[in-house]
């Protein structure tokens, strides 16, 4: 129940909310960004984890192990990569929402972005779009090697 609620509210609502909650600035967006991503990535898991196969972690309850042993070494092995892959995706969504956010008094890039284009600064809100698009490749990039490194080795 918890997570659907984080999740069925907008990050925009939440951003609205949690401006008048904390003020302006960062904090805002960032509380905002973390409540609607802790339902959708709740979510995500748990059905993730529900259609996991039981067999690996029930061969591990059988030859002794813990829950906690069963967990690591027979249920988390075959579903990290898919946990990994939600978690990267949201953090490069949260990087993109983030610009958005700025524009609701949540601060960050979004912020700057809308100070530039109000004040008719073309050159600075190029310079800021210019920097949201280089965060967004280098989160890619960043995503697509820790893919590699850490879910086919």
């Amino acid at each position: 129940l918890l997570l659907n609620a984080l999740r069925a509210i907008p990050e925009l609502v939440w951003a609205a909310l949690m401006v008048l909650a904390a003020g302006l600035g960062p904090n805002a967006g960032t509380l905002a960004l973390a409540l609607h991503t802790a339902g959708v990535l709740g979510r995500l898991f748990a059905e993730a984890l529900e259609n996991t196969p039981s067999e690996p972690a029930e061969a591990v309850r059988l030859a002794g192990g813990g829950r906690i042993a069963a967990f690591c070494y027979g249920t988390l092995p075959g579903v990290w990569p898919q946990l990994l892959a939600y978690s990267l995706y949201r953090w490069e969504n949260n990087i993109r929402m983030a610009s958005v956010l700025g524009f609701v008094g949540a601060g960050g890039l979004g912020q700057m972005l809308y100070l530039s284009l109000s004040l008719f600064q073309q050159t600075q809100a190029s310079t800021v779009i210019l920097a949201m698009l280089l965060l967004v490749l280098g989160v890619d990039a960043l995503s697509g090697w820790s893919r590699q490194r850490w879910v086919w080795n």
